[in-house]
């Protein structure tokens, strides 16, 4: 296993002994737990930790007598090292809550361990539907999105305009099993038809016989159930292929706002997808947006990014509410029982399955000669109200969920 970097800073000014005492070991710790190195680091990684620092900033944890932490590191998409670096923190290091975690193999990880071991896991990095569905627990609190979201979102919108047969492109792990799982729920309930399906192997660099393989379907949507480097490798080369000028269409299933940057608008115009949080949405967002770019200049936020700072934000109220921050469940609970309030996501709940709700929204890439400025990338194609954008509570079959 590669040595892991961890970066420590304080992002909070000593308090007093008396408010100390009020939190386990004197301090909150926070461990952003992410993507620094390969192929979601983009998305999340450096991205994520400014997010964090801001929350902290925003909060003013030194004016109400709290000493934050955050510690990083990188798990390296391996759900080993992820069990490996949350069990230290956890034990050794004191981290009271794990935030961020891309890939939903080494989520599911994280979770199982902040669960034995009575801490905190906020997700706002992973995408699969089971950590508030069958994999859910008392200790996991799941933001920003996931695959059934991003699956009813964008699944709905393409069959119902015409994309009635489906080839899968999926990332051969957790995430994309459950991406394409819930996707295709979405097409056969609306009438579509998945005609094949093809496992890729995590971070691939040429994805030419899979490609070929959908073309040879002859389905009208090529679904991409991938992410990241992923996602940008795969509508690159689509493009190389000339699929879309051959008459089939595709369908980004997680597409954020980096890897559009990374695509540019001539190659990624007119993909239609579904996010939580889109950066050029409004005055909030724009102003958030510059000081993030403090950080990360010339780059754009991720909806992954900005729901870390929601997180963050939300679990630093509850811990004050509580003046303790050492019970995993409780902190948990008492998240689940404040509503949900901050500048980027606005106003939501987390329900009892762990699912915190807010609206999505169905997002179409502009045209180059549509696009003014630097990341004026999107155009709204619908508003997901939040009631309809997560799947309803009493479906996804989690055991904290009575009835």
């Amino acid at each position: 296993m590669k040595t892991m970097h961890h970066m420590i800073f304080i992002a909070a000014a000593l308090a007093s002994s008396a408010a100390d005492a009020q939190y386990t070991d004197g301090v909150v710790k926070i461990g952003i737990l992410t993507d620094m190195s390969s192929l979601y680091a983009d998305n999340t990684g450096v991205g994520s930790v400014a997010a964090a620092k801001l929350a902290v900033e925003d909060f003013g944890a030194a004016a109400k007598g709290m000493k934050v932490e955050i510690v990083v590191a990188d798990h390296q998409n391996r759900p080993d090292v992820g069990s490996s670096v949350a069990s230290a923190w956890f034990d050794v290091d004191k981290v009271d809550v794990i935030v961020d975690v891309p890939n939903s193999g080494v989520a599911l990880a994280v979770s199982e361990v902040a669960r034995l071991k009575n801490k905190l896991f906020l997700a706002s990095g992973p995408a699969t539907s089971d950590l508030t569905g069958p994999k859910c627990n008392a200790n996991t609190i799941h933001w920003t999105y996931d695959t059934w979201n991003l699956a009813s979102g964008t699944g709905k919108a393409v069959v119902k305009t015409g994309g009635d047969t489906w080839f899968f492109l999926t990332a051969d792990y957790a995430f994309g099993y459950a991406l394409e799982r819930d996707t295709a729920a979405v097409v056969e309930a609306n009438g579509g038809k998945v005609v094949g399906k093809v496992r890729v192997p995590l971070n691939t660099n040429d994805f030419s016989s899979f490609l070929l393989q959908a073309q040879a379907s002859k389905a009208k949507v090529i679904g991409l159930a991938n992410a990241g480097g992923d996602t940008i490798n795969s509508i690159k080369q689509a493009a190389e292929f000339g699929v879309v000028k051959a008459g089939q269409s595709l369908a980004g299933l997680l597409v954020e706002v980096m890897d559009i940057a990374a695509l540019g608008l001539p190659t990624a115009q007119g993909l239609v997808f579904t996010e939580t949080f889109y950066w050029d949405m409004n005055d909030s967002n724009r102003a958030w947006t510059k000081r993030w770019q403090v950080e990360r200049p010339g780059k754009f936020p991720t909806m992954i990014q900005a729901g870390v700072y929601s997180s963050i934000i939300h679990y630093l109220k509850a811990v004050d509410a509580l003046k303790a921050d050492g019970d995993g469940k409780v902190v948990a609970a008492k998240m689940k029982e404040m509503p949900t309030d901050d500048p980027l996501f606005g106003k939501g709940v987390v329900r009892a399955d762990g699912r915190k709700t807010h609206d999505a929204y169905l997002f179409e890439v502009k045209k180059p000669t549509e696009s003014k400025y630097p990341g004026d990338f999107y155009k709204t194609r619908a508003t997901i109200p939040a009631a309809e954008a997560f799947r309803p509570l009493k479906e996804g079959g989690c055991p904290l969920v009575n009835g």
